[in-house]
């Protein structure tokens, strides 16, 4: 097996581990990415409307 396929398997199975041990933590890590890139897209959004 080559070093990026390995490695692409250790982190999902970090992801999994770390979502059943820790759920609301993991929920709100969520919820904040989510919120982050809501917020980014009307940035971008209201940008692009200035340009015009």
């Amino acid at each position: 097996m080559n070093l990026k396929k390995v490695l692409t398997w250790l982190v999902i199975a970090f992801a999994v581990w770390y979502v059943i041990q820790n759920p609301e933590d993991s929920a709100d890590m969520v919820r904040t990415a989510g919120t982050a890139l809501g917020d980014a897209a009307t940035s971008l959004s209201e940008f692009v409307g200035s340009l015009a």
